[in-house]
């Protein structure tokens, strides 16, 4: 007697290896509403502001958008972990204080300043990470509670060491000259002085998009973004990539707070003040969810790219520069909108 053996069911190939198409990863990057954002703000200025297609205005508008794009490569990713650093504003600031101040009351190479700014940047980002992991409490109010002490920090200390609300000019110190040219020089390229900031900003995103998408501490961020409890039960280390995004974004603030001294040789104490939201804004205009788990170090760049066209375009356009903070609010909202629209449809098709 022989028995009938079933046949196995026919079933189709997997759906989680088939191929998709081009188009389909293009509409699915997060970065893409912000390229089409950035080529409509660049035609629109190109066509009411003759000055704007000029080397040099491209120049200048490389330089905005990399004071504020380099800030946000650390907050970009931040926020891809899913949190927030309301502090990254002033700590630019402080960063810069602790350089200069260092630097020249205790008579050192401003050499030494800038390494005793990096351990200590380091470390007040190291600090909002711990008492974030450690407190469980939402990283909006541990950095918002950092953002007023340093506030208070760079006021009261500055004029308690300087005797008025910015630090002594460490122009004539010795190692400025080598130091301005690391973080503050300009350099030609074709007869067009670029500022040293775009390449600074230009190798930060370089290197995040790698980490993000080819390194496995990547896949730890999108995951702690997404779901950190699901990513802690796989073995993802939660607390310490949640420390080390932290530390990111002190080290992008070290970056800028160091051309902050290098470019004017003084600082004054109250600035950075509300550019924390800036950074976010060139984010999230760059394809980042505020609820983490998505987003890209491209995208941030060509948010903060979009920052610098308007930031310049109007200039260029003779507009009154009061309407900057409309054009911000307004790209902020389309941007947002067409991630949202263009997320979803791609969602529905998958």
């Amino acid at each position: 007697m022989t028995q009938a053996v079933a046949e196995p069911p026919v079933t189709g190939p997997d759906e989680r290896l088939g191929r998709r198409s081009p188009l389909w990863r293009l509409l699915g990057r997060p970065e893409l509403g912000a390229l089409l954002g950035a080529v409509a703000v660049f035609v629109f200025f190109s066509l009411v502001a003759d000055a704007f297609l000029r080397a040099t205005s491209f120049s200048t508008v490389l330089y905005a958008g990399s004071t504020f794009g380099i800030m946000a490569v650390g907050v970009s990713l931040l926020m891809i972990g899913g949190e927030f650093d309301l502090s990254a504003g002033v700590m630019v600031t402080s960063s810069a204080l602790v350089a200069a101040l260092t630097a020249y009351q205790f008579t050192l190479n401003v050499w030494a300043g800038v390494a005793i700014s990096l351990v200590l940047t380091l470390a007040l980002g190291a600090a909002n990470g711990l008492l974030y992991v450690n407190t469980r409490l939402p990283s909006f109010i541990i950095t918002l509670a950092t953002f007023f002490m340093l506030a208070g920090l760079n006021l009261g200390v500055t004029k308690a060491v300087t005797g008025n609300v910015a630090s002594d000019s460490v122009r004539d110190m010795d190692g400025f000259g080598s130091a301005r040219a690391v973080f503050a020089s300009d350099v030609g390229i074709g007869g067009v002085q670029v500022n040293v900031t775009v390449f600074w900003w230009l190798l930060l995103v370089a290197a995040a998009t790698w980490m993000l998408l080819r390194t496995r501490i990547g896949n730890w961020v999108f995951a702690v973004g997404g779901d950190a409890a699901a990513a802690r039960a796989v073995g993802v280390p939660v607390t310490r990539t949640r420390i080390g995004l932290f530390m990111g974004v002190a080290f992008c603030a070290w970056i800028s707070g160091m051309h902050l001294v290098f470019a004017f040789a003084t600082v004054q104490s109250g600035e950075g003040v509300g550019n924390e939201f800036y950074y976010i804004i060139c984010a999230v205009i760059g394809g980042c969810l505020l609820t983490g788990g998505y987003g890209s170090a491209i995208g941030a760049a060509i948010g903060a790219f979009i920052f610098g066209m308007t930031n310049k375009g109007i200039v260029y356009a003779e507009w009154n520069p009061d309407w900057f903070k409309f054009f911000l609010g307004a790209m902020l909202l389309i941007a947002t909108v067409v991630n949202l629209v263009v997320r979803r449809r791609v969602e529905r098709s998958a």
